[in-house]
This record gives structure tokens, sequence and C-alpha cells, in this order.
């Protein structure tokens, strides 16, 4: 079991498997405990100060989240000695909603995944295996008419769907999506998985061939993403939110709409595409390089080292308890 010395935790992630949990888990296992005893580190959500700590506050959440409007309050932001966000789309965001100033007390730290391994080009043949990998609520309810219209005329396509709350610890809030759960199960070209861990996940993107993700959701990144581009998978979704800066606008990306219709078919559109580019098999290029891209950029040791790199020039600057204690200067721009 993973040593969190340094992480906060609170009554949402103590219990949660998600994407923030997971980045959590790979962060510590790249930093060695005695370094983190001396930082607070909290993800998203403030409970409580330690006032001899060096206080980190890593932002998962958007600037419009009600965490978050505790930016509004000086007090507040002075509390921490440093903020780090998952990209620069996210810190952008929250400059423009919370008017941060921008110093050096703010970094963009890109989140860690775990590296698919190289064979995970040697995908299926029998058929083109379409997977969805988040929560319902960013997409899944346009992913399924598509589906079902393209399944029409493509009998050699099969979705997997993986989601559920959870993984979060919330499965009250799958009855409200359980009427297109039941829809899937009931279609012969798709399976419902639910929640799985996180393990057996990452073994079928493996053996995957389409990322199929028509986002509705303003992502500060997107794990499910990077993890299906390193395991080989072509990946359609939208220009939004952080989508287009944390893919490296390398995957086949499209304009989307707050209108539901017309986003379902510019999607339907494009992964028609995607399905024929597996069809015809040229796609080998694109996944290559895609992997190359995210297994470099967001690789847990690279990133480990940017960790380890700004933990130790805060505790050249606050080298003990007193130092710590301290009101800062007010960061807030008005």
């Amino acid at each position: 079991m993973t040593d969190l010395t340094g992480f906060d935790l609170n009554e949402l992630n103590s219990k949660a498997m998600g994407g923030s949990e997971i980045t959590r888990k790979i962060i510590a296992d790249n930093l060695a405990p005695e370094l983190r005893k001396e930082f607070q580190i909290i993800y998203s959500r403030v409970r409580d100060i330690q006032q001899d700590k060096i206080r980190i506050l890593y932002l998962h959440d958007l600037p419009q989240d009600p965490e978050s409007a505790r930016f509004a309050d000086p007090m507040f932001v002075d509390q921490f000695h440093k903020f780090v966000f998952s990209s620069n789309w996210q810190y952008q965001m929250y400059q423009v909603y919370h008017n941060l100033r921008y110093n050096d007390s703010h970094v963009v730290i890109d989140n860690p995944i775990q590296i698919a391994p190289t064979s995970c080009f040697d995908k299926p043949t029998d058929k083109i295996r379409l997977v969805y990998t988040s929560t319902p609520q960013r997409g899944l309810n346009l992913l399924v008419p598509v589906f079902k219209y393209l399944a029409e005329t493509h009998k050699d396509i099969h979705l997997d769907v993986f989601s559920s709350f959870k993984i979060y610890g919330w499965e009250e809030r799958d009855k409200e999506f359980e009427p297109l759960y039941q829809e899937i199960r009931e279609h012969p070209q798709m399976t419902y998985h639910g929640f799985v861990d996180n393990q057996v996940l990452r073994d079928h993107l493996n053996k995957s061939h389409i990322f199929a993700y028509p986002c509705i959701w303003l992502e500060t990144s997107c794990r499910a993403m990077l993890e299906s581009m390193s395991a080989g998978l072509v990946c359609v979704h939208p220009n939004y939110g952080a989508l287009p800066e944390t893919s490296g606008g390398l995957n086949i990306m499209y304009q989307g709409s707050e209108d539901p219709s017309v986003h379902a078919n510019a999607f339907a559109r494009y992964l028609a595409s995607a399905i024929n580019i597996i069809r015809e098999n040229s796609h080998k290029n694109l996944i290559h390089f895609n992997k190359v891209y995210v297994d470099s950029r967001y690789n847990p040791d690279r990133i480990g080292k940017t960790w380890e790199g700004i933990l130790n020039e805060l505790l050249q600057r606050y080298p003990d308890a007193s130092s710590r204690g301290q009101v800062f200067k007010i960061r807030m721009g008005k």
C-alpha cells in the first residue's frame, strides 16, 4: 500500500479511486516520504490547515466549483505557499474567474499517467472495439444514441462502457443513469461493465481501438484520454476545456456544441471516420506518435522529479515550523 505521508485526506477522496487519487498515488510513489513529511499537500478541498507544514493546494477542480469560491477571500489564499494546477487552461481560468495575479506562487504540473506496455499495439482483428471510461454525466448520453446509429451499418463494432459513480463511492448517483445503463445492456453490440479495478480497465484498453468521448464536461485534464493514447487507441473528442492542451491537439478532435443534437451529429461523423481508419489499418503512424508523446510528457519519473525540485526549493525557503505559519503578502489582484 502506498505511503501517503504529506497528502491530505478528506471525506470525499479518502475512499475514492478516481483519476485524482491515481495521480496522488503515482506522485507519492515517486517522492521520498522523508521529504513529503514536511508538507501538507491538499487536493482541491481544504478542511484543516497545519501551521507547521509547508502548504500546497493542488487544484483539480474548476474555478467555478463551490469549493473554489473561497479564492475570493485573500486570507484564504494567503495560507498557502504554493498552488499547483493540472493544466495551463485550468490555471488561466482561475486567473480570469478569481483575478489571481501571475506570480511564482503558482505552477502548472502535468498529471502523471500509468504508461501502457508496447504490446498494446497488438490489437484483436475480429472486431473494432470502442470504449468509454469516464463517469456518465460527461457525455455517455450522447455516445449511446450515436453508437446505436452507427451500429446499424457497422456490424463489426462493439462498445464497452466502464462508467459508474462507484469510483467515488457515490453509488446513489448511478440511479439517475440506470435507464441509460440498461439501454447499453440490452444492445447486442454494447457491454456495460460499470466500475472495475483500474488494472482490469487498463488491460481492456490494451485490446481496444477507439476511445469514444463526446465530452460535455469541462475537464481540467483528462487521465482517461491520456491513458487511452498511451494504450494505442485512436481518440475522438471535442475541443472542449483542457482536452486540446492535454492531448497536444493530436487526436481526432472536432468542434462540439451546447446543442446536444448538433454535438451528436458532429461526433457521429468523426467517430465514423475513426472506425473507417481502423478498418483500413491506416492509423498506425497516428497511434505510435501519440504514444511517444504522452509517454514522454506525462512520464511518472519526469513529473516526479519536477515535484521533487519544487518541494526542495520550498523547503529551503521555509526550513522550519517558525517560518511556515506566517500570513503571506496578499496575492489577489483587485
